[in-house]
């Protein structure tokens, strides 16, 4: 007999086996305790309810419970109710992978894990704790007030049309993007979108997707995932040498802010790039993941306003916003969208109603814009006391990358890396090396560390900035 019931919420499966009800009930509550699916300190149905739910007798229950309150795998107190005991049980399964002990094992071998770093500098991650949570939760309200009946049920595939009509106007008028709504998908993130275009290029028989020297290795990997092989270009002091590129299908850049590296694509080397799109019927991916975010100099616009019929641009909130809201936008050119429809609807037919709703009140009310400003103005005190610290500290360390975005370059001599990764951890530090970020096919030219310096407190900022120049050589 396979009964279920609903505790409070979370639903949970028993198998009654045994030789009768009582004993199967007991065994059957024993395993969940005992493979973790009763958590210690979960409280239990009443007799009554959990009898009406299985169909059995209300004293069969009450029993089982007593007999496993004897034996200590519940607890039962009055005003409190049935609860599973707080006791060591051994797991099983996934449970005891996780945090149990390897056979054999005792205390006194036991080697303590080694304790999370007291700041995170990893680059791309945003400060989580300015999230404008009340702003957001009043833009939520008047969203969910002003939602027609039908924004709750299956929606357009594209997004909710009242969160690409409000992208389309924004991007225009902050990312010089030639947007209509009707050209703007989307999707959950980043990632996301580009495992769709990966589809679609290897569906057009794309063999190759010219990359950047240096940027993420999730990026790459996914398009190899794909099928799609993924050379890299060349680049120097100004930049990717996008005059190199030759037969590839498509090219993954980062124009507006070079990631890691942190540079703006020169124009020759921007309309060289569309030039090759045009003459090779090829596709530029531009990631504008922190385009918003610059200090020492205009912003620099969109690539896909150079043409938005060779250029596909893709941004996301997780910078602006945070990783969380899962939220991200591609503008695709007319030729692209039937097509990218049809791979989306093979993933996830549409994102959530409710987040979209909300961000594209967020957007047209203008707290959007207040929030940028107000985290431009935060980011770059923050950059501008680290290029303080490191010319007081460490002055033969030169910083590049700074004019925009959320992280900074420091470049290191020759050798030295590894060992200052290294000493950085030791610094409470999580940070990055240079080298993580280099292509594969990439000779190894250069060394340095990859500093993000939104992510710690304000409180536990200076402590970061006096653990890193400890560090450095």
């Amino acid at each position: 007999m396979t009964e279920s019931w609903a505790t409070f919420g979370t639903d949970l499966h028993l198998d009654l086996g045994g030789a009768g009800l009582r004993s199967g009930l007991m065994n059957a509550l024993r395993e969940a305790v005992r493979t973790g699916r009763l958590a210690p300190g979960t409280r239990l149905p009443s007799s009554r309810t959990l009898a009406a739910d299985l169909g059995v007798a209300r004293n069969t229950v009450a029993d089982a419970y007593a007999e496993l309150v004897a034996e200590g795998w519940l607890t039962a107190r009055q005003g409190s109710g049935t609860r599973v005991a707080q006791r060591a049980v051994p797991l099983t399964g996934r449970r005891a992978a996780v945090g149990s002990r390897p056979p054999g094992a005792t205390r006194l071998t036991h080697t303590p894990a080694r304790r999370p770093p007291a700041h995170d500098l990893h680059p791309g991650t945003p400060d989580l704790g300015s999230f404008p949570r009340a702003a957001w939760l009043k833009a939520a309200r008047r969203a969910l007030n002003a939602a027609p009946n039908e924004a709750f049920g299956y929606n357009d595939p594209r997004g909710r049309i009242e969160l690409r009509t409000a992208l389309a106007d924004y991007l225009a008028r902050a990312r010089g993007v030639h947007a209509d709504p009707d050209r703007v998908v989307v999707c959950s993130g980043f990632v996301h979108g580009l495992r769709l275009l990966a589809r679609v290029l290897a569906d057009r028989r794309v063999r190759e997707v010219a990359v950047e020297s240096y940027g993420l290795d999730v990026h790459w990997e996914l398009l190899t995932g794909a099928g799609l092989r993924t050379p890299a270009l060349p680049y120097d002091e100004h930049g990717t040498r996008t005059g190199e590129l030759a037969r590839q299908g498509a090219l993954l850049i980062t124009p507006a802010h070079q990631f890691p590296l942190g540079g703006a694509l020169p124009p020759d080397r921007r309309a060289a790039a569309v030039d090759w799109a045009r003459a090779e019927g090829a596709l530029i991916l531009e990631d504008d993941y922190d385009g918003e975010f610059r200090y020492d100099r205009q912003a620099v616009g969109a690539l896909q306003g150079l043409d938005p019929e060779r250029v596909v641009y893709l941004g996301t909130a997780s910078k602006s916003l945070a990783p969380g809201v899962r939220l991200g936008w591609m503008v695709l050119p007319q030729g692209l969208i039937g097509e990218v429809l049809a791979a989306k609807g093979w993933s996830d037919w549409a994102g959530g109603a409710i987040d979209q709703l909300t961000l594209a009140e967020f957007i047209t009310s203008g707290a959007y814009d207040r929030h940028i400003r107000g985290r431009r103005l935060r980011y770059r005190r923050r950059r501008d006391q680290l290029v303080a610290a490191l010319a007081e500290r460490a002055p033969d360390i030169r910083v590049s990358g700074i004019a925009a975005g959320l992280h900074a370059v420091l470049d290191l001599p020759p050798g030295t890396e590894a060992s200052v990764v290294q000493a950085a951890s030791y610094q409470g530090l999580a940070v990055q090396g240079l080298s993580r970020f280099r292509h594969p096919a990439v000779p190894h030219d250069r060394e340095g560390l990859v500093v993000g310096y939104a992510t710690p407190t304000d409180s536990a900022w200076s402590g970061a900035l006096e653990a890193l120049c400890r560090a450095l050589p």
